[in-house]
């Protein structure tokens, strides 16, 4: 496979029916890239501000997603005083997921099913009729 360099240029590229497999992409501007029939399995994003992505139609089955907010304290960019935006989920399976040491304050939930979910090991359904009592 052919090796292509791209270093200390702006470009805007036009990829169709390429195979761009273990390629590497750093310290790059890839703002209003449109990504569409694509396969990125095992694809790797590192400290990326991904602001506004919308992801649609896509299989995440074993996907890994942590460490998500603002950057750290010690990070250049950390700033105490800020406050990331609210995500949004819509539409999703998330059945059998799992979501461990997360900041979910304000966060609401409606419209779905909750069949088997728990919080800290109580189901959500005992809470409910428990509350609803």
């Amino acid at each position: 496979m052919k090796l292509i360099e791209i270093i200390n240029t702006a470009k805007q590229l036009n990829v169709r029916e390429a195979m761009l497999e273990n390629s590497t992409i750093k310290t790059a501007c890839l703002n209003g890239l449109q990504m569409n029939d694509v396969s990125a399995t095992n694809m790797k994003i590192f400290d990326a501000n991904l602001s506004d992505l919308e992801i649609c139609y896509a299989q995440l089955g074993g996907a890994y997603i942590h460490s998500i907010g603002l950057p750290p304290e010690g990070h250049p960019n950390y700033d105490a005083n800020a406050r990331q935006r609210p995500l949004k989920f819509d539409d999703c399976y998330l059945a059998g997921s799992t979501v461990t040491n997360c900041d979910l304050s304000g966060v609401a939930i409606s419209d779905c099913n909750l069949t088997g979910t728990t919080i800290n090991g109580i189901l959500v359904e005992d809470l409910l009729k428990a509350y609803h009592k």
